[in-house]
């Protein structure tokens, strides 16, 4: 099968979807189907031939890394006709996703889209803070007819956003629940260089006793890391050794850091920054327990990272936690901060407890392997090509084809 995933963002850029759409990319290529990229560039066109990537030039929009194109980029059409698609996947609602839109209606081709992003968390950041009502009614508009009008099937990744679609948007059409893969093996412990654990720890000044409590994503308010920065109050008084350590960026960095100073806990909160994503797993691979405080996550993909590397996982009750934290198996779900207080320091008092949890949530990670993931999604894309099914194409245009990718493995 030959796809066309259009998103507007991908790697280098470092966030959930890019990992999504990454992931997905890199599992369907192995199962041995096409895959073209559309995304967008920070400055020029391009397209390199043998990554079959188009990347088409983008304004930010005031949303972390998140660019807006031109919905009908003239210079990529040519491309993508040549390419001769059997399904389009849109990962996005505007400016790529809505040449996706287009560019499937114009060649008559299925267009499987999935939701990402629950935008009415997000508002805030373009509108700061006027307009927010009338806002959040023109994306729930916007969304509505992205998701509904224009697309062949619909994928979300949880039951949460499956919700929002069928209880309060109303939707009619099916909506089909994907949980994202991701290469789950790379956070395994057996396969982490020790050594590199050892000398990161010591880079970040955490002794062979501290209780390391991990946070990784975007440092900005909906993700409300002021929780679990209020939280390290009390646990840091009574468990001088445990330390809170903050991987990622965002627009909040300065704010919390300054909130750590006046709370009187630099000593037992670490600010990393960002950080490249192949070092990611090490960080993981430095704590005793992730945690999150965040109630605008669909999926919540650091989760299952963090599962992956045989961490228990302290998360906010919510609906994106709930099918993927067992509570009191895998991981705890806590209600507000004292909740999140009485649970990290449970485990803090009970290292036995801390042990299995970390079996358990090592066991739950293997069904949100990529394998999984992308056999689910070729589900939805042959419900969407329906009758028409997978263009049959001459053994010489499939030969060369054969061919190429052989060339370029090597």
């Amino acid at each position: 099968m030959r796809i066309g995933i259009f998103t507007d963002t991908y790697p280098p850029y470092i966030n959930g979807v890019s990992t999504s759409v990454a992931m997905l990319e890199n599992a369907l290529t192995k199962m041995g189907h096409e895959v073209f990229i559309v995304t967008v560039n920070p400055e020029k066109y391009s397209f390199k031939e043998n990554d079959h990537i188009i990347r088409i030039p983008g304004i930010p929009i005031g949303i972390y890394d998140y660019r807006l194109t031109g919905i009908y980029p003239l210079k990529a059409i040519k491309k993508i006709k040549a390419w001769d698609l059997d399904i389009i996947h849109s990962h996005t609602e505007f400016g790529v996703g809505t040449f996706a839109r287009i560019i499937a209606k114009q060649l008559d081709i299925p267009l499987v889209h999935t939701y990402h992003t629950m935008y009415e968390d997000y508002v805030h950041y373009i509108t700061k803070g006027y307009f927010n009502r009338s806002s959040k009614k023109l994306v729930e508009y916007l969304t509505k007819f992205y998701c509904d009008k224009t697309a062949t099937e619909l994928i979300v990744p949880t039951k949460k956003t499956y919700d929002l679609f069928k209880e309060k948007y109303h939707l009619e059409k099916d909506v089909h629940i994907v949980p994202t893969g991701i290469e789950i093996e790379r956070f395994f412990k057996k396969d982490i260089d020790r050594a590199k654990v050892k000398k990161l720890r010591q880079n970040l000044g955490i002794q062979n006793d501290d209780f390391v409590i991990l946070f990784v994503g975007r440092i900005g308010k909906e993700k409300s890391v002021d929780v679990l920065i209020d939280g390290q109050v009390l646990i840091s008084r009574k468990y001088p050794r445990a330390k809170l350590v903050i991987v990622g960026d965002g627009p909040d960095i300065e704010q919390f850091k300054k909130r750590v100073k006046r709370l009187k806990l630099s000593d037992n909160v670490i600010f990393v920054g960002k950080v490249p994503w192949e070092e990611v797993p090490y960080y993981y691979n430095i704590a005793d327990v992730f945690v999150t405080a965040s109630k605008t996550e669909t999926q919540g993909l650091t989760v299952i990272e963090a599962m992956a590397a045989s961490l228990p996982v302290v998360a906010v009750l919510d609906d994106a936690f709930k099918n993927t934290i067992e509570d009191g198996v895998s991981g705890y779900l806590f209600k507000d901060r004292r909740d999140y207080q009485k649970k990290i320091m449970m485990l803090l008092e009970n290292p036995d407890v801390l042990a299995k949890m970390s079996e358990e949530a090592f066991k739950r990670a293997e069904p949100h392997s990529t394998k999984y993931f992308a056999q689910n999604v070729l589900d939805v894309y042959m419900k969407a090509l329906g009758d028409r099914g997978v263009k049959e194409r001459s053994f010489t245009s499939r030969l060369k084809r054969v061919i190429k990718r052989g060339l370029k493995s090597d």
